[in-house]
């Protein structure tokens, strides 16, 4: 056994094999099979590495170092080529990849018992919109991280083409389904014909009718959230007293979205947040904003933030405790303010579903059965917005953060 099947994702990971002709995924993280996508360098004891819960846990804590989340996204941005500042010295963001990937690798092994030299690694149908030199880029980025980290072959696979190889093993007939991955960073569609009689042919590529995808997900919708509710709390969308000029909002923004909240930890950042708090029409909101910054508290709003986008699913209002900021401080997201909010998100997702469906031939009633998978996939709003592209589809779903994981590793299988 030297193949194994890795889906390194925005938000969480994991890595499988596959034994006795089963898929099976590895503990990554004491016997947990899932790793959410975060590092933590810990200050304190200059230079332990923290991954997953361990690091979220660390920050939380209050350990003084620093988190890095949403690592993925960084493969696709202007931010492949940038460095962090750690413990007074410049490490690479790719650095920082490959330590998160080189730890999957070394679980799947421990867990296997033998090396493992191959990898089926995921990847979304598309890393950068529009930009297929920057795709292309992105994806030659990660495979030179997953040969850095000690695999020796490494091939890729679109996600929704390994969830598709998932959902296959529990589809009693043959049917056209419409895979919708639903990731943190990206959001990926695919016509596909499976069925039983399928599942065994070594060439599958006439059974993809299609694939389509956009540089949208999770982390988007928690950026949207944060905008809205927590960040107005904060100054954004106030004035300035002189010449009555809006607050500027740019620091807002890199502060919501979870791949920039360490790059506003500047010293320059404090000081123009305390001009502006000197200026500002409502002083006790910039207030907040120099003490996130000049704490470091950006990660611990984005958790709450993610924290509430998720009771969305489930509750109609969620609060947003933000009592580390001031005391007694929280914000109320409500599912119609966040549906409001990620409108322009779930017409894109509905849009790139139909160009899908539109892609591989077909009207939207050819298509039997969606199979929605992601964690971003559970949101309401998604949900509703890929049904539309085929309304007439029954919904199925399972194994939401693990399908294409689960199907990465089949596919290795076949490929060792």
């Amino acid at each position: 056994m030297t193949a194994c099947g890795l889906d390194f994702g925005t938000s969480n990971s994991a890595i499988g094999v596959v034994r006795d002709g089963v898929a099976v995924l590895a503990p990554v993280e004491g016997d947990k099979t899932l790793l959410p996508s975060a590092v933590f360098f810990d200050q304190e004891t200059k230079g332990r590495v923290l991954l997953g819960e361990a690091a979220i846990a660390a920050y939380v804590d209050h350990t003084e170092g620093r988190l890095m989340r949403a690592l993925k996204s960084i493969l696709g941005s202007s931010l492949i080529d940038e460095e962090t500042s750690l413990g007074g010295r410049k490490v690479p963001l790719t650095k920082v990849v490959e330590i998160f990937v080189a730890h999957l690798k070394e679980r799947a092994e421990a867990f296997a018992g033998v090396e493992i030299t191959s990898v089926v690694m995921g990847r979304p149908v598309r890393f950068v919109d529009d930009d297929n030199r920057a795709d292309a880029r992105a994806q030659e980025v990660l495979e030179r991280i997953a040969r850095q980290a000690g695999f020796r072959e490494v091939a890729f696979a679109y996600e929704p083409i390994a969830a598709a190889h998932h959902y296959e093993q529990t589809v009693p007939r043959e049917e056209l389904v419409l895979i919708a991955d639903i990731g943190g960073g990206t959001s990926d569609f695919s016509i596909v014909r499976v069925g039983p009689g399928l599942r065994d042919r070594a060439d599958r590529s006439g059974d993809v009718l299609a694939t389509e995808g956009v540089r949208l997900g999770g982390t988007d919708l928690d950026t949207a959230l944060s905008l809205a509710s927590v960040m107005p709390l904060l100054g954004l969308g106030t004035r300035l007293v002189e010449k009555n000029l809006p607050m500027p909002n740019a620091l807002y923004h890199q502060l919501a979205t979870w791949a920039t909240i360490n790059f506003a930890y500047t010293y320059r950042n404090e000081r123009e947040i305390a001009e502006l708090e000197a200026l500002a029409a409502e002083p006790e909101k910039v207030a907040r904003l120099l003490k996130l910054v000049h704490e470091g508290l950006g990660h611990r709003v984005a958790f709450a933030v993610e924290d509430a986008k998720i009771a969305l699913s489930a509750e109609e209002k969620a609060a947003i405790p933000l009592g580390f900021l001031e005391a007694g401080l929280s914000a109320l997201a409500t599912r119609r303010d966040f549906d409001h909010a990620i409108g322009v998100a779930t017409e894109r997702l509905y849009k790139s579903a139909g160009d899908c469906i539109a892609a591989a031939g077909l009207k939207s009633d050819a298509i039997e059965t969606i199979f929605l998978t992601g964690g971003s996939s559970r949101v309401p709003a998604v949900r509703a917005s890929v049904s539309r592209a085929a309304p007439s589809a029954r919904i199925a779903g399972g194994s939401d953060l693990l399908s294409v994981a689960l199907g990465l590793a089949q596919m290795s299988g076949r490929a060792g």
